[in-house]
């Protein structure tokens, strides 16, 4: 750049009036101009030919600022001509109004950074598919002045350092720029304008808004009151003085005053916020120089005291008896102990400790006495012996006279629950896995589950009632039916001569290789009963018939896979518990009613309440729930008290009582008394842990059973034996 070129731009930059102008008069002259006429009309001429004439380039500098001010004049002449280039701008100011999809990928995305942050680097941020946005060029002053020469309408044009682009200004900008230039402001930012007034009758009748008045007008700041109060109590307690208190209050010698920090004068200064030192503990009878003899040491408490670690001595020093005061000798110790506690005194920080005297048995919950809970079993009674492997299951019967059981050892025994004797026994060709006695008293068989079969055994004595309900339940003259989705893997069977004469009646056999039965419930009626198999998918819950002989699947997809079925005593429930929920479904209307979610990983047992509003769950996590599905689906409480995994839980019939078994090998006896008023909570406590069985392999107590009319409990375990508590 020449010299004289430079002088020129510092002239032009040193009065932004002439840029301005100078801008507008290259604008003016790039519009189109009106044709002008052959002949004046009645002496009027063009109104271009009225423009202001603006002095060379060269010669700018020499212009007075006066006559560079003439924006007033020359705004009227360029707005007229700016209206004819309007259409010709449209498609500029669509171009730049508009943010098409490839522009919103270049548009700075840093929000409110500072710029400065990105100066070493050669991109702004990222755009939403994590690539950089790259900088714009940047260009210096001269390339700016002179591409607002070039380029139409550039002094109107303001460059974006943010985004990199071009701005232009409306015509609203501009007036505004004018305003702020000649000391006004707009219409628009006038206070005046910031709010109305309204007389009484149009605030009253017919107000022309309902904004609420603002709060700040009629209530007092929180944090001014709670200042003013702060100021307040500093003034009571003295750490600020008014000016005449102070003046009055002021020494007339400003002398340095010094305190002893030792003495136990009142004349210390002490404010509010400075906490004193503790004393030090005054000397006792082991500290005089004439202690009594049963304060001083022997050597053996010498020798023991030495051996011990400074920190750990009940007391720095030995105890020694001197006949007077005068032969004392001087503490070896003193200059050291008086530098400690002067160490406390500026190093330790003090706080003030306001201990709250709260009696223990205050936090304890004020339960009922055990005693008082009784009946509830405490002590083994008999026990019954003769299986080889471990028991798994157990039953008893609703009369509460037989009890059945089924061990690994591929056996069911009945015994005769007063005596322990063993009655009767079945043997079958693999494990038996469960059984349960059919709750309807009218009738008597049980259901026994031996891996891919279920067995129904008529034990062969009873009432006459009872024998003759049974002939007429098993009449060959009904044949069985069974679900076509389920036909080719179940099938009802008679048995053979061989197994009729011990009492077995039916045989449903599973024959699914990959999957076998491993539970097996009846509903509270008798007629219907529910098998659990693994590793069968939608077919693992299948809902069995006995007085049609018919067998459905009522689940054409499970959710999980299933652990536990149970019946609900009274309604037409049936609650699935999978690994970690319990969804309960009604059969009547087909339908799902809830999902019980009892936060556990893995469910192993399950109890419905006999009045069917409470349910207690078990898992191999050590956790047992309670679930008042009344008031949510979520447990109540949730109870670990054992040491290794829940194998079973249950509600007895008709105590508030009810039990847990687990791998521990112990049995835990709970009180759980359930209210008929919905807004009582029901009442759980602990009662008993009845030990007594061996822990086998990792095995403790596999089932446990409530007496079905007395407060006694029966318990299986995997060390062959089965107990009966009372």
């Amino acid at each position: 750049v020449s010299t004289q070129s430079t002088g020129f731009l510092h002239s032009l930059f040193a009065h932004p009036e002439v840029v301005c102008y100078t801008m507008k008069r290259k604008r003016s002259k790039n519009l189109q101009k009106p044709k002008q006429p052959q002949q004046a009309k009645q002496g009027k001429t063009p109104q271009y030919e009225n423009k202001p004439v603006l002095a060379p380039r060269s010669r700018v500098d020499d212009l007075p600022i006066d006559e560079l001010t003439l924006l007033e004049n020359d705004d009227k002449i360029i707005s007229e001509l700016e209206k004819k280039q309007e259409e010709e701008e449209d498609e500029d100011s669509i171009f730049y109004d508009s943010e098409d999809s490839e522009n919103e990928r270049t548009l700075l995305t840093i929000g409110d950074v500072p710029l400065e942050w990105y100066e070493d680097y050669d991109h702004f941020g990222y755009d939403l598919e994590g690539n950089p946005v790259t900088k714009p060029a940047q260009r210096n002053a001269i390339d700016e002045f002179l591409s607002m020469n070039e380029a139409p309408r550039s002094w109107r044009q303001v460059y974006d350092s943010r985004t990199g682009k071009n701005v232009f200004l409306s015509e609203k900008d501009m007036m505004l720029i004018k305003q702020l230039r000649k000391g006004g402001q707009s219409e628009k930012y006038d206070p005046k304008h910031w709010y109305w007034e309204f007389n009484e009758l149009t605030d009253t009748v017919h107000p022309l808004t309902n904004y609420p008045e603002r709060k700040n007008r009629f209530i007092p700041s929180k944090w001014e009151l709670k200042r003013i109060n702060k100021i307040r109590d500093h003034i009571r307690k003295g750490y600020i003085k008014l000016d005449d208190i102070k003046q009055k209050n002021k020494p007339q010698t400003e002398t340095k005053q010094f305190y002893d920090i030792w003495s136990d004068t009142t004349n210390v200064p002490n404010p509010g916020h400075i906490i004193p030192a503790p004393k030090v503990r005054l000397p006792g009878h082991n500290e005089s120089y004439n202690p009594p003899e049963e304060y001083l040491l022997d050597e053996n408490e010498k020798k023991s005291w030495e051996l011990l670690e400074p920190n750990r001595r009940p007391f720095n020093f030995l105890p020694q008896k001197y006949s007077s005061l005068r032969l004392v000798p001087n503490y070896h110790n003193y200059m050291k102990e008086r530098f400690e506690r002067c160490l406390e005194l500026y190093l330790c920080k003090r706080i003030k400790r306001v201990r709250t005297r709260v009696d223990p048995r205050t936090l304890i919950p004020k339960l009922p006495n055990p005693e008082d809970l009784k009946p509830f079993p405490t002590t083994e009674k008999i026990q019954y012996l003769g299986h080889e492997g471990r028991v798994r299951s157990i039953s008893v019967i609703g009369s509460g006279e037989w009890l059945l059981s089924g061990s690994d050892d591929k056996t069911v025994r009945l015994w005769e629950v007063d005596t322990g004797r063993c009655v009767q026994k079945w043997d079958f060709e693999s494990t038996v896995h469960s059984l349960a006695w059919n709750p309807n008293n009218s009738l008597f068989l049980f259901a026994v589950v031996a891996t891919n079969s279920v067995y129904i055994i008529d034990p062969g004595f009873g009432n006459d009632e009872q024998i003759e309900n049974n002939n007429v339940l098993f009449e060959p003259t009904i044949e069985p039916r069974v679900n076509d989705k389920i036909k080719p893997f179940l099938l009802w069977t008679k048995p053979t001569e061989e197994q009729s004469t011990v009492g077995i009646r039916y045989i449903i056999q599973w024959k699914m290789e990959s999957s076998s039965l491993k539970s097996v419930t009846w509903h509270a009626k008798g007629d219907y009963f529910a098998t659990v198999g693994s590793k069968a998918a939608s077919m693992s819950v299948l809902i069995h018939q006995l007085s049609k002989r018919l067998s459905q699947n009522p689940f054409q997809k499970t959710k999980g896979i299933a652990q536990v079925v149970r019946f609900h005593p009274t309604e037409p429930y049936f609650f699935v518990a999978s690994q970690k929920f319990v969804r309960v479904y009604n059969l009547a209307q087909q339908s799902i009613i809830k999902t019980l979610t009892p936060a556990m990983n893995w469910i192993s047992s399950m109890s419905i309440h006999p009045k069917g509003d409470n349910v207690i769950i078990g898992s191999y996590d050590k956790r047992v729930v309670w679930i008042d599905m009344d008031l949510s689906v979520k447990p109540w409480k949730s109870i670990k008290y054992h040491d290794l995994a829940v194998r079973q839980v249950c509600y007895h019939a008709q105590f508030p009582l009810f039990a847990t078994c687990s791998d521990d090998g112990t049995i835990h006896i709970f009180h759980g008394m359930v209210y008929s008023d919905l807004l009582q909570n029901p009442l759980v406590i602990p009662l008993k842990i009845l030990k007594g069985h061996k822990t086998i392999n990792n095995l403790g107590v596999l089932d446990v059973s409530f007496h079905p009319q007395q407060p006694w409990i029966f318990s299986a375990g995997s060390d062959s034996t089965i107990r009966l508590w009372v």
